[in-house]
């Protein structure tokens, strides 16, 4: 069956810089499925430490991000990590799409493209900036469950 008809073994999820909402993704969705699908993100660039914002709203539904480490697609492939071991790659942002979908046309590995929010530019108290990352995070966790149930 492929990917995108039913629940894969191997997800990759992939944003801009792996700090933020690609983490997001993969913690929630280890939290859902635990160790019956095998989960990792990666950015396209892994120039910033994992958002404390990030961190606080998943902390908050008990996903802990706090030890995420940020890792590129360059330094995936650098550890051993094949692409092709991924049934599906799941791209956040039209950057890491674009590096998906080059990096998986010889992997032949699905890509699905799932726009979030960036909530790292909105709202100027902590406040408004902890409502924004609870918004990017509703939105992960709802597309997790329409896509996995």
């Amino acid at each position: 069956m492929p990917a995108a008809e039913g629940k894969p073994q191997a997800v990759l999820f992939c944003c801009d810089h792996n700090a933020v909402r690609s983490p997001m993704a993969e913690g929630l969705m280890k939290k859902r499925h635990g160790h019956s699908i095998y989960v990792q993100s990666a950015g396209v660039m892994n120039d910033l430490e994992i958002d404390g914002f990030a961190i606080a709203v998943c902390a908050e539904i008990g996903v802990e991000l706090s030890r995420h480490r940020t890792r590129s697609f360059d330094e995936m492939r650098d550890l051993g990590d094949d692409l092709e071991q991924f049934d599906l790659i799941v791209a956040l942002t039209a950057a890491s799409r674009r590096v998906a979908r080059e990096l998986a046309r010889h992997a032949h590995v699905e890509v699905e493209y799932w726009p979030v929010m960036d909530p790292t530019g909105v709202g100027e108290t902590r406040e408004q900036k902890l409502r924004s990352y609870r918004q990017t995070r509703e939105q992960i966790a709802e597309r997790l469950e329409r896509r996995f149930g």
